[in-house]
C-alpha cells in the first residue's frame, strides 16, 4: 500500500495536503488496522495527497488524561505538537474520535493549532467533490445501524456526515431508541478500555449492544476503533457473531467500491 511517511514526503521538498493521524489503535490493534487500511485505499483511490508520521507518532495522551494524569497527558501532548509543528502541519484527519477530540480541542491551549476532521467528514467531502463515487456494492438493501462514538457526537456535534455515507450505500439506515445526542457510551471511553469493568450486573458493552440488537441490523456501524472492539466483544457475548458485522464507516465505503 502506497503510504508515504511526512519524512520521505519532506526529503522530497514535498508537502501533503492532510496528515492522516493513525491512533494507537489504527497502528496496533489487529482489528483497528484493518480500518486504518480501508481508509487508506479511499485516500488512495481519490487521490489524496497525505502523508502519515509513522514511528514519529505518539499517543495523544488522551487515555493518560482522561484516567486523571494531566501531567502524562502534557507530555505525551507537547512532544507530539512539536513534531507537528516543526512539519508545518496545517490539516489532520483521523479515524478515531478520541485522537480527534484531543488534537482538535485541547491542543490549542498547549500551541498545536491545526483543522482537525474525523474520517467521515473528510470522505463525505470527497464524495460532495466527485472525487470518488458509490458503486453500491454488496450491501444493497441491508439493515445498517450506527452506534454514535461519544467523542464525534457529544463532544463534537458531529451526527450527519457517517450517517450521510451509510446512505449513499442504497441500504436502509435504521436508528436506535438511543442516539444521536441521547447516543450510549460503549463503555470504552475515559481510559476504560484499558481496565476490566466494576462490578455490576451487566457490562456497558453488552447494554449498548442490546440496543442495536433491537432494531435487527445487519450490520452495526462504527466511528471509532474503540467502539468497534467494545460492540463486537457485545456481539461474541450474544453470540450472533454468524448473523451480524460490525464494520466501520471506512470499511463500508471501501467494501462497497471494491478497494
Amino acid at each position: 500500500m502506497k503510504v508515504p511517511t511526512m519524512a520521505e514526503m519532506m526529503a522530497e521538498g514535498k508537502t501533503p495536503e492532510v496528515l492522516f493521524w493513525v491512533g494507537c489503535a489504527g497502528s496496533f490493534d489487529d482489528r483497528a488496522k484493518k480500518i486504518t487500511k480501508a481508509f487508506v485505499k479511499i485516500l488512495n483511490k481519490a487521490s489524496v495527497s497525505f502523508a502519515v508520521l509513522g514511528t514519529e507518532e505518539g499517543c495523544t495522551g488522551d487515555p493518560a488524561k482522561r484516567a486523571g494524569n494531566e501531567f502524562l497527558f502534557q507530555m505525551q501532548a507537547m512532544t507530539n505538537i512539536e513534531v507537528l509543528n516543526a512539519y508545518a502541519i496545517k490539516k489532520i484527519v483521523t479515524a478515531c474520535p478520541h485522537c480527534f477530540n484531543t488534537i482538535k480541542n485541547e491542543y490549542p491551549e498547549l500551541g498545536g493549532n491545526y483543522e482537525v476532521v474525523h474520517h467521515t467528514q473528510l470522505i463525505n467531502d470527497l464524495f460532495a467533490q466527485g472525487k470518488i463515487t458509490m458503486k453500491g456494492g454488496d450491501f444493497k438493501g441491508k439493515r445498517i445501524t450506527f452506534h454514535d462514538p461519544c467523542y464525534l457526537g457529544r463532544a463534537n456535534d458531529v451526527y450527519e456526515a457517517p450517517r450521510e455515507l451509510i446512505q449513499k450505500l442504497d441500504v436502509e439506515l435504521v436508528e436506535m431508541k438511543r442516539c444521536r445526542s441521547k447516543g450510549l457510551c460503549c463503555g470504552a471511553g475515559g481510559a476504560q478500555m484499558f481496565k476490566e469493568p466494576e462490578k455490576g450486573n451487566k457490562d456497558i458493552n453488552v447494554e449498548r449492544t442490546e440496543d442495536a440488537l433491537a432494531v435487527k441490523p445487519n450490520i452495526i456501524a462504527t466511528g471509532c476503533p474503540f467502539c468497534n472492539t467494545m460492540i463486537t466483544d457485545g456481539i461474541k457475548n450474544k453470540e450472533k457473531e454468524a448473523e451480524i458485522e460490525v464494520l466501520d464507516i471506512a470499511e463500508l465505503i471501501a467494501n462497497a467500491n471494491d478497494l
